[in-house]
């Protein structure tokens, strides 16, 4: 099965406890949101990049690299929809 987002924020959260020597039960939910928010970040930014990637290495064809790069940007609601109605 799957896991979202959002579990493997709890997943990574409870590592990181863990290793720190941490108990299960101090902030819990403040760590994973971190974690989730770090993610969602990472993700936002390499899309942008992989964007900026394509509208660079079409200029030859600047219609066909601005349509393929409005795509690619347009991930970044569908994915913060995505990510909000996972919470």
């Amino acid at each position: 099965m799957s896991k979202n987002l959002r579990e493997r924020a709890e997943d990574t959260a409870k590592e990181v406890r863990e290793i720190l020597g941490v108990s299960p039960d101090d902030h819990p939910t403040e760590v994973a949101d971190a974690i989730e928010h770090a993610i969602i970040r990472a993700l936002i930014e390499e899309r942008d990049r992989c964007a900026d990637m394509i509208h660079d290495h079409m200029e030859e064809d600047s219609q066909k690299a601005k349509y393929v790069s409005d795509k690619v940007r347009a991930v970044k609601s569908v994915l913060i929809t995505n990510l909000n109605s996972m919470r």
